[in-house]
């Protein structure tokens, strides 16, 4: 509330004759049990006016009173000035701020940031664990974009490696020319089969090769299979034309089956990397960091930097036969990304099991003085854990994202139906609802949660139409949606106007009001939490007013028109937020 911070600003000034900035006033909701909606902390101002806490707050409290016609009067508790603002300011606020389509929209920053998310291994398809990483990032983007940042969702797709030569070889091998049109499998799920095909054989022969008298870790590395696969990986890096067509077809296989998890899942990119083009850059900045004494190589030509004096360890950059390693891979893609881009921000969001590879790669950037280092943040976040027993695992370790997200409809259908209230509805309204409640479930359920947060996913509790989630907030929205076409609502204006709220009318108000604070908290904390947990209280206060006022019944026509209005804007509001969480909510249910 900026003309709350300027009437401290002018305050202070006149009163302890000092100059402060906005940024030294800290306005919070005045919490319920006081009276007034926003609340301005008093003890910062302490060491200018040299009283006490109280005797301050009441000197600005009376300053602000004088100097704005909506202050209706102020009460101080402790160290906090709680300001009262009377009703004629939130009946106008809410019909020329919060009504309008605009509202919570921020202009342009000029800043570009990526956010690279996904990152997947084309030798299996995505799982519950990807689920959280996509949805994350995907809505940390949205969130940005919000808040006018110009937003690049970039996708690093692990396409290369040992992994994706053990499909390759178990399809050549066990496969029988078998493909996702010929089997009626989705390629990923195809692909996958042959990396699990392929750990089965492996394990075999190295069970076998025990039998024969060898030690376990010689078995591993002599086991027929395991150096049939070394080698493939040596003829793809030499580039021959057999390997290179066999990765390119079942690459394009995996590529397919992501692209239906994509959609499904509601995500999408801009920008593609391959780790097939990136696996071999940063070796020209192991050279650049040879010459500026950032990194030291060793008697056997391997190089290195010695991060011990900033808390970490000796990092390997570049083996002794001159190949790199995952770090370098980075520190290279890294510049790749800047290259093409020149963002002023990169966002990882990556596992918190990678917490000290990105500590490792950001040092390491800043050491080689590239001025964007300071930009690139890792969003760590924690595991999904399911109680025992509620899905299916195809590995019987991990729960893969399409048989969760049917699992997820399937869900919804059977709860929606038990409830009665769609008989109305034709077929394919019918499986539209039922993907809107499955989706909108498991979204909210994986983002409500702060991101660096173990979380355990309950399929059941989340479809709970009364509880915490995505449904009742779903539910809300078309409980709105209902009345304002019951009632044939047209958005009004300021002649519709009432002069007096009763409490929950403005309780309503104050928390449309919050939403673009919503959105610059959920930006600043990377935290899509921030916003599921903001529409969620936001439905909450709405149900609360639903219940105590009649909205069609209303004791007279500027009243009802009044109510229509607030419920329009809250029907806006919970919309726009839930978009923010890739959720869409249904118009009825």
């Amino acid at each position: 509330m900026d003309f709350i911070v300027d009437a401290t600003l002018k305050a202070v000034k006149a009163l302890y004759q000092t100059d402060i900035t906005a940024a030294d006033v800290t306005l919070q909701q005045t919490r319920k049990e006081f009276e007034g909606q926003v609340t301005i902390v008093i003890f910062p101002f302490v060491k200018f006016s040299r009283k006490s806490p109280e005797q301050t707050g009441n000197e600005i409290g009376g300053f602000i009173e004088n100097e704005i016609a909506h202050v209706s009067g102020f009460n101080v508790i402790k160290g906090f000035l709680n300001i009262s603002i009377n009703d004629e300011y939130w009946i106008k606020q809410l019909y020329t701020e919060i009504a309008a389509p605009t509202f919570g929209t921020f202009p342009a920053k000029g800043e570009r940031v990526m956010v690279e998310y996904s990152s997947p291994n084309t030798n299996k398809p995505l799982h519950l664990g990807h689920i959280r990483n996509n949805l994350l990032g995907y809505s940390v983007a949205e969130i940005l974009k919000a808040n006018g940042y110009d937003v690049i969702k970039a996708n690093l797709v692990n396409d290369r490696g040992i992994h994706i030569c053990k499909s390759m070889l178990a399809w050549q091998l066990f496969g029988n020319g078998e493909t996702p049109e010929s089997s009626g499998l989705k390629g990923d799920h195809l692909v996958g089969k042959y990396y699990v095909v392929f750990d089965k054989e492996y394990k075999k022969q190295i069970e076998q090769l025990i039998a024969e008298g060898q030690t376990e870790d010689e078995a591993k590395k002599n086991a027929p299979l395991i150096v049939q696969a070394q080698q493939m990986l040596q003829l793809w890096e030499a580039g021959d034309p057999d390997v290179m067509s066999l990765w390119e077809t079942m690459n394009s296989w995996v590529y397919a089956g992501f692209d239906a998890t994509y959609k499904k899942l509601g995500v999408d990119f801009d920008q593609y990397y391959y780790e097939s083009k990136t696996y071999l850059l940063g070796k020209d900045i192991v050279e650049e960091g040879l010459a500026k004494g950032v990194f030291v190589k060793k008697e056997d030509g391997s190089v290195w930097i010695d991060l011990t004096a900033d808390g970490l360890d000796e990092k390997l950059v570049l083996r002794s036969n001159g190949t790199s390693v995952y770090i370098t891979q980075d520190v290279g893609t890294a510049q790749l990304k800047y290259d093409d881009f020149h963002m002023d921000k990169s966002i990882y969001v990556v596992g918190n099991e990678q917490d000290y590879h990105f500590k490792v790669l950001f040092l390491i950037l800043q050491k080689l003085g590239k001025p964007w280092a300071k930009g690139l943040f890792h969003l760590s976040y924690g595991m999904v854990d399911l109680p025992s027993g509620k899905m299916k695992s195809r590995e019987g370790t991990v729960v893969d994202a399409d048989d969760l997200m049917a699992e997820m409809e399937q869900t919804a259908k059977v709860q929606t139906e038990a409830l009665g209230k769609i008989n109305d509805f034709d077929e394919a309204e019918k499986q539209q609802l039922y993907y809107n409640i499955g989706m909108g479930a498991l979204k909210y359920f994986l983002l409500k949660v702060e991101p660096k947060k173990r979380l355990l996913f309950d399929p059941n509790e989340s479809i709970d139409f009364q509880g915490h989630t995505g449904p009742f907030i779903q539910y809300t929205h078309a409980r709105i949606k209902s009345v304002l076409k019951r009632a044939g609502f047209v958005p009004g204006d300021a002649s519709t106007l009432i002069n007096v709220l009763d409490s929950v009318e403005r309780d309503l108000i104050l928390a449309l009001n919050q939403f673009p604070e919503a959105i610059m908290q959920g930006a600043r904390d990377y935290s899509p939490a921030v916003i599921a947990n903001y529409v969620y209280e936001l439905a909450k206060t709405y149900n609360k007013f639903y219940q105590e006022k009649p909205i069609l019944k209303a004791e007279d026509e500027n009243v009802m028109q009044f109510r229509l209005q607030l419920s329009s804007a809250t029907a806006q509001i919970i919309n726009r937020a839930m978009k923010l969480l890739g959720i869409n909510v249904p118009e009825r249910m």
